[in-house]
């Protein structure tokens, strides 16, 4: 069994059922699922946030594709996971993931580390966009 089937950087908006297909299994009794969206405000805005711009190293895609191994190494867990790039709105998903295992607990654990590694060690970029026309650097991560 292939515990990553999808860990993708992508310019084109994400599908967050194309994720659960991917992870489709008779064996999994459960799935998890994330969805980072951009949001409409950011605690060090001084104005509401209109759009994220997100940018990435050449290497971003081996690295998704590194996290999601990781995160399942040793457990039943499938992996899909995906990342945008380029212009997002207000609304739109930044990050999808979603991960199946037997079990519940496994499939939320896998899913929280893939995350919590994609924001630590992604090289992705986002550059915040306020609606006055501010724009701020995010740091690494998504």
């Amino acid at each position: 069994m292939m515990t990553v089937r999808l860990a993708r950087i992508s310019d084109t908006p994400l599908s967050l059922d194309e994720h659960v297909a991917a992870v489709d299994s008779a064996t999994a009794g459960a799935v998890t699922t994330f969805v980072g969206r951009v949001r409409d405000h950011d605690p060090d805005a001084a104005d509401a946030v209109v759009a994220l711009e997100y940018s990435s190293h050449p290497d971003a895609e081996p690295t998704l594709l590194r996290i999601a191994s990781e995160a399942a190494a040793g457990t039943d867990a499938v992996v899909a996971v995906s990342h945008r790039v380029g212009r997002l709105g207000v609304g739109e998903a930044a990050v999808v993931i979603a991960v199946a295992s037997a079990h519940r607990n496994e499939a939320f654990t896998v899913c929280r580390e893939v995350i919590e590694a994609i924001k630590r060690d992604l090289p992705v970029w986002k550059r915040q966009v306020e609606a006055d026309g501010t724009t701020a650097w995010k740091g690494i991560g998504g």
